[in-house]
């Protein structure tokens, strides 16, 4: 069998199974009893700017809550993901650690994983038969298979970690479920200290050339998904109401504030690059306009 780090393929047991069984059981005596839910919309149209949009303010109501669902299932499946492969990558990190403090601290934030993924699972209505085809969990999982430990934090830890804890804040906020909303609150405080020893590690770690060049290529795949603004919602949209035209589209996006939401998202991920040790990371992806938001035009072009 061929492991990935990120297990996205590793498969649930049944539900009857007796593993699962004692999962459940350990499980609750740390979080205590799980939840699920069966609601549909935890995030309403204002969370994705959809209510400025007129082909989706001129939709029938059916319309608009088909369009609104397929946009939260794909933020639940991408949180989901993001905390199955966190599992995998912070057992990694156990093994590539140097002392026994960095060992102990990884064990813990791999159970930190560990608990998110059960309460967000609950939140699934079968997550046993998600799966995915997001670019960004494709390039998530490439970068986790490396052994580079100063690749490893400065990406997974510094600028992924720190970019889930602003994107799990703004969920958080903007949730209308109380019971999800609570839940992504406790995430956060697990979210800042992994990143925080992401940013103390890399105090400490060399990151020499070969490494650079790596990050540097990672990095630019993943400023460029954002720089192509809320393709997501735009799907959405196009699945349910059927083919946009260019025009149509671009509208979509004018409507959507791509431009403008794209610029803040790299603006946070320049600073979360930006310290002494990685200034010539930050000024090689400035060069090549890696912090631009594409506009709507080319957005609309994809």
């Amino acid at each position: 069998m061929n492991y990935k780090i990120t297990g996205f393929d590793i498969p649930h047991t049944h539900k009857e199974d007796k593993l699962r069984r004692i999962l459940d059981s350990a499980l609750q005596s740390k979080i205590g009893k799980i939840k699920s839910s069966t609601d549909l919309i935890y995030w309403d149209a204002e969370h994705f700017d959809l209510h400025k949009v007129d082909i989706f303010a001129d939709s029938t109501l059916e319309e608009q809550t088909q369009i609104l669902h397929l946009c939260n299932q794909t933020l639940l499946e991408e949180a989901y993901f993001i905390e199955k492969a966190g599992i995998g990558y912070m057992s990694k990190m156990v093994m590539l650690a140097e002392t026994t403090e960095e060992r102990m601290l990884y064990a813990l934030f791999s159970a930190d994983e560990v608990t998110h993924l059960a309460k967000i699972s609950s939140f699934l209505p079968n997550p046993e038969l998600v799966s995915t085809n997001n670019p960004f969990l494709h390039l998530l999982a490439d970068v986790a298979e490396t052994s580079d430990k100063a690749v490893l934090i400065f990406v997974l830890q510094i600028i992924l970690e720190g970019w889930g804890l602003t994107h799990y804040r703004n969920l958080a906020k903007n949730c209308i479920s109380t019971e999800l909303k609570a839940v992504l609150q406790s995430f956060l405080e697990d979210e800042s200290r992994h990143h925080a020893t992401g940013v103390r590690l890399c105090e400490q770690v060399l990151i020499e050339h070969q490494s650079e060049k790596t990050i540097i290529e990672v990095l630019a795949s993943f400023l460029q998904m954002v720089q192509v603004g809320p393709q997501g919602v735009v799907a959405a949209v196009e699945q349910v109401k059927g083919s946009l035209s260019r025009q149509q589209k671009i509208t979509v996006f004018q409507q959507l504030g791509a431009e403008y939401h794209s610029s803040s998202r790299l603006n946070l991920l320049r600073g979360l690059m930006t310290n002494p040790q990685t200034l010539s990371i930050v000024q090689q992806l400035d060069e090549h306009n890696a912090f631009t938001p594409f506009s709507v035009e080319q957005c609309a072009s994809l």
